[in-house]
């Protein structure tokens, strides 16, 4: 080997120490300057035999990510320095998911309580404990009856603890490995290997982002193809190696841009899915937010899946589902329901082996609790693997896949679910085919209501038309409910309103209020509904033909009283008692029934109380009851009066203003317990009999009241001016028609004068 010797390159000076030269007797170089090296940039020796050319090039010195004085007692050892996963500098900003306001509001009362007691130094110690243990019971109540919809949002929490959170909890060492041995290094997809009590695993799984910056480095979680790769090497490794292999799944799905699909994207996750199948170490994969299509498969062929108890895994997300089925969007929570994507739901189907459960309020709630039973449910499987073979791991992973969609021919499979989509279908025609009916049946009713003939529809047509819309708007209401996710909480709320009817006390009311609240929020979100459209136009339906049929009914029972009401009166003894006192009135020469002698004035009431016997007698024949009668033009006068237009406006606003404060007294606590507790009351009546007597207690009570808050308003004393003066204005009028009643009785040809007319009947 040829060598340099000093004299052949310049120094720069006798200054440089002896660690500034390279030493070395392997490469035939020896005392040369780093710093010489540093300025000579270009150097060339030439010798007959050899010719040694050198060019070096300034630049940064390398910033290492350690400390510079770095603990060696760090967690993880010092090279856990190296890991882009960073703690947060700042702490993550609440983030408040909708259903979960009621309890926001909750929480803000306590907080307000206690700010209340530390600047007045009250003792408000009894109502700040009573805040919380109803907010505790109310944070129970909402995360033991989530909806699917609702556990989605959960998994997708932006404070959700993600893939490294769990594994900086749960290992006692880790070291993440890079690349896929192709030039790249997908940050989506964390692999790497670390201890739990001592044992390895080869810890593979998705990262999401804790803030908008990390989302964007890690992709929002959704793999490329390297990134499968990058885990295909690693399960190669592990089972190698012999590491038994853990997946953390949460990911929306693989990332689908152009390059990906360029790069090989299916390709990569159906080798992956291949591979596992052949792989002889134990494989356990864990579902912590939301598992999304074959990017959540990719790394999920496992001997055991098991989910967090509010994690979700699907083929579609419940937004994509919606929009391919119902082309909205807003049809998710529907969708959420029928994908059945739950961790209870995937149990009952054998696609998931286990649930890991969470505090309430979600994983993010308490992290470190959460992962400690992750790392319980670690240990155990583990175990139990640990005593197969790598030909038993092999049989396990197969069977587990095997049982998933068995059936038995000819067994219903939960039977008190009624979904098919050719019902669906047939259940569109019959809705159109109603709609067609409703159709030609109102062009009857404007027919007959144009030309005045009788052939409007009877009312058993009528009837039919009612109950076939009554029963189209039941099921609407039942597709709303599961549309906005609502049906779970009714269902429980119907039964818990069942249980309390069929007791003998009366209803709670805390139950009452949450009947009231849960009444409120679907009445708020109905309108999110896919079907609301549809149930608005058949609520309107209902409401044209109920009031058609009062209509028919009203017009029939008219028909059917002047009927006997000329029946009555064309009697031969009532007529001819009618005309003898119409004589002897008329004899008399009196111009009122003032006028008259008493012995007449007697004999005239005896014959009106004949009269109104006998029509009293054949309008109860009828089922209906006489309240009044107009016995003469005066009191039809009266009775026909109509006040001016300024009256009527002035009781107009009074009637608005009466019934705003009656709305406004009913809506108080108070009155609705009292209103609740009486329609439990009337539907125990025709069981208990002795709860007659509640019923009218409460009836006065709730009258009372209400008459309690009209007088102290001020109402009262408004209507009473305006009836005063209604009554003044009615005089007026009397007098006016006073000089013609004489008159219209002496011209009167006596088919139809003083004869007894019914006003208002009703129903007995």
């Amino acid at each position: 080997m040829a060598s340099i010797s000093h004299s052949s390159l310049a120094l720069g000076g006798a200054s440089a120490s002896a660690s500034d030269y390279l030493r070395s007797s392997s490469n035939g170089v020896s005392g040369v300057s780093l710093k010489t090296l540093g300025r000579t940039m270009f150097t060339t020796t030439r010798r007959k035999d050899l010719a040694v050319t050198s060019r070096l090039k300034k630049g940064k010195k390398f910033d290492h990510p350690w400390p510079a004085n770095p603990d060696p007692n760090v967690k993880g050892g010092v090279l856990s320095y190296l890991s882009e996963f960073k703690p947060l500098g700042d702490t993550q900003k609440p983030v408040t998911l909708d259903f979960e306001r009621p309890l926001v509001e909750l929480e803000k009362k306590i907080v307000d309580v206690r700010k209340m007691a530390n600047e007045t130094g009250l003792d408000f110690t009894e109502q700040i404990i009573t805040l919380e243990n109803k907010y505790r019971q109310a944070l129970k109540d909402l995360y033991t009856h989530l909806t699917p919809i609702q556990r989605v949002n959960i998994a997708r929490h932006p404070n959700r603890p993600t893939f490294l959170d769990h594994i900086s909890n749960i290992t006692d060492k880790f070291m993440e490995l890079h690349g896929d041995r192709a030039g790249y290094d997908d940050p989506a997809i964390v692999t790497g290997i670390g201890t739990i009590d001592g044992k390895r695993y080869m810890f593979i799984g998705h990262q999401k982002g804790r803030n908008t910056k990390e989302n964007i480095m890690r992709n929002f979680g959704m793999p490329t193809p390297h990134g499968y790769r990058k885990a295909l090497r690693m399960m190669y490794y592990a089972d190698h190696h012999g590491f038994p292999i853990v997946t953390f799944i949460d990911t929306p799905g693989a990332y689908a841009d152009l390059k990906s699909e360029e790069l090989g994207q299916g390709e990569a996750i159906a080798n992956n899915l291949r591979t596992m199948f052949g792989l002889k170490v134990p494989i356990l994969s864990i579902v912590i937010g939301e598992g999304g299509s074959g990017g959540a498969l990719a790394i999920g062929c496992a001997n055991k899946m098991l989910m967090l108890e509010n994690a979700v895994f699907y083929v579609a997300s419940p937004e994509a589902c919606a929009a391919i089925l119902w082309k909205t969007s807003k049809a998710a929570p529907e969708a959420a329901e029928k994908l059945r994507i739950t961790s209870k739901e995937l149990v009952k189907l054998n696609v998931a082996d286990g649930i890991i459960p969470e505090p309430l309020g979600g994983a993010h709630a308490d992290p470190s609790w959460t992962s400690q039973q992750i790392k319980i449910a670690i240990n155990e499987n583990m175990n139990e693997f640990a005593k197969m073979s790598g030909e038993e791991l092999l049989k396990h992973r197969m069977a587990k896949y095997r049982k998933i969609g068995v059936f038995i021919e000819g067994v219903p499979i939960e039977p008190n679910r009624k979904i098919n989509m050719k019902k669906r279908e047939a259940v569109v025609e019959d809705s159109r085919k109603l709609e067609g009916e409703v159709e030609k049946l109102k062009e009857q009713i404007l027919k007959a209501k144009e030309t005045s003939s009788g052939d409007e529809p009877s009312s058993e047509v009528l009837n039919e038309m009612i109950e076939k819309l009554k029963s189209e708007i039941d099921d609407e209401y039942t597709e709303a409910a599961i549309a906005v996710g609502l049906e779970e909480r009714l269902t429980a709320m119907r039964e818990e309103f069942s249980e309390a009817s069929s007791e003998e006390h009366l209803m709670h009311p805390v139950l009452i209020e949450k009947i009231e609240k849960l009444k409120e929020e679907f009445n708020t979100r109905l309108s999110d509904a896919p079907n609301y459209e549809s149930l608005k136009s058949k609520m309107n339906m209902l409401r044209d033909f109920s009031r058609a049929k009062a209509a028919s009914e009203t017009a029939s029972l008219k028909k059917e009283i002047n009927k006997r009401f000329q029946e009555a009166v064309d009697r031969p003894e009532i007529r001819e008692k009618v005309e003898a006192i119409k004589a002897e009135v008329a004899s008399s020469g009196a111009s009122s029934f003032e006028e008259l002698p008493d012995a007449l004035k007697e004999k005239v009431l005896k014959t009106k109380g004949e009269v109104l016997a006998e029509v009293a007698g054949v309008l109860k024949s009828m089922g209906l009851e006489l309240e009044a009668v107009k016995p003469n033009l005066k009191d039809v006068a009266e009775q026909t009066f109509v006040p001016n237009e300024n009256l009527q406006d002035k009781f107009g606003k009074l009637n608005q203003e009466i019934t705003e404060k009656i709305e406004e007294v009913v809506r108080t606590p108070e009155i609705k317990s009292m209103v609740e507790l009486l329609k439990v009351e009337t539907a125990k009546a025709s069981k208990t009999p002795e709860a007659s007597q509640k019923i009218e207690a409460l009836e006065q009570q709730i009258k009372q009241k209400i008459a309690e808050a009209l007088s102290m308003s001020g109402l009262q004393e408004k209507q009473e001016e305006l009836e005063k003066e209604l009554a003044a204005a009615r005089e007026a009028a009397t007098e006016e028609s006073d000089g013609s009643v004489k008159d219209d009785e002496d011209n009167d040809d006596g088919s139809e004068s003083g004869k007894p007319e019914m006003v208002n009947p009703s129903f007995a």
